[in-house]
């Protein structure tokens, strides 16, 4: 009922009259202002007078399905968006829809995560209403050796829908880790349920920080994370960014199934700022210094150590030791 309540309010753009509602939702007065009510509790700026009824004033930049799903142009990702003021984990959420077998494209997003994760089991700080903390349940039809090139789909639909959107230049360090100025701004987090020959179903979380200022982030973390508030200047909008990026992650997602992988790993290469780069590397095994050469067709790092060897990374840890 709150649904058509604010689709009606934001269709008329002027005075929607009380009888109107009540008439064409088939409710009592009284229903109408208890709804009315619970989207002003969500931050709906409704103005309510005598003898004109109700206008729709300002939306909340608060990652609701309605908000997000309006002008949503998609193929797959966003068929489905479910919202939650907080969770401990997107990923964890969207792996327990996924094994329930909704559909594929369905996002999960929160306004804030207090068990949130991050690459190599550490956590992401996802503070309230200063990020977008999301997951998209992918069923891609490939053979599971192929779902590693998931990660760098992600990483460079979230760059380019950074760059187009906001104009900052985000880079992607190996394999996906957005940065700015060679601080990050953006981790990435892809897990999969797989059999042996078949994808049953993958979760691409995403951790951006948009609004988040220096003093906010953990001490820990200060020196090495940023945000679009510190990148800009400026408050961003966190629901078109958000649409921005899925627009993104659809069409990189469409292409890698449609066309394969190279045409994802020529943007990727594009946008990369490990390549050419001195790096220390650290594996489950040992760690050592070398020197990013490229990446090859399935998207693994090829490094130059001192000695002259020639290693190909599949996971691990980068560090850039010189950054652009």
């Amino acid at each position: 009922m709150k649904r058509k309540i604010l689709d009606m309010l934001k269709q008329q753009q002027t005075w929607v009259s009380g009888e109107q509602l009540c008439r064409e939702l088939g409710v009592s007065r009284t229903a109408v202002w208890k709804h009315i009510g619970s989207l002003r509790e969500d931050g709906y700026d409704i103005e309510a007078r005598a003898n004109l009824g109700y206008r729709l004033r300002r939306v909340p930049d608060t990652p609701f399905p309605a908000e997000v799903i309006a002008g949503l142009d998609t193929a797959v990702v966003g068929r489905r968006v479910e919202y939650y003021p907080e969770v401990a984990s997107t990923n964890e959420e969207a792996r327990q829809l996924a094994q329930a077998g909704c559909a594929e494209g369905t996002v999960v997003v929160a306004d804030a995560q207090n068990g949130g994760k991050g690459r190599m089991g550490r956590g992401w700080f996802s503070p309230r209403a200063k990020g977008l903390w999301f997951s998209v349940v992918l069923r891609p039809p490939v053979n599971p050796m192929e779902t590693p090139q998931v990660t760098m789909v992600a990483a460079v639909a979230v760059a380019a829908a950074l760059r187009e959107h906001t104009g900052v230049r985000a880079g992607i360090k190996w394999p996906n880790d957005i940065l700015v100025k060679g601080r990050k701004i953006c981790g990435i987090l892809v897990e999969l349920n797989a059999e042996a020959d078949r994808v049953n179903f993958m979760v691409a979380g995403v951790g951006l920080n948009v609004n988040v200022a220096r003093d906010e982030f953990p001490p820990e973390v200060r020196d090495t994370a940023t945000s679009l508030l510190q990148e800009t200047g400026r408050h961003v909008p966190r629901v078109p960014l958000f649409r921005a990026v899925l627009a993104q992650l659809d069409r990189w997602y469409g292409r890698w199934l449609e066309e394969g992988f190279a045409s994802v790993l020529d943007a990727w290469r594009r946008l990369c700022v490990t390549l050419d780069c001195p790096v220390t590397v650290h594996t489950m095994r040992d760690s050592f210094h070398g020197h990013a050469l490229d990446v090859d067709e399935t998207g693994a790092l090829l490094v130059r150590t001192p000695e002259g060897q020639i290693k190909r990374l599949l996971a691990g840890e980068v560090t850039l030791r010189r950054l652009y």
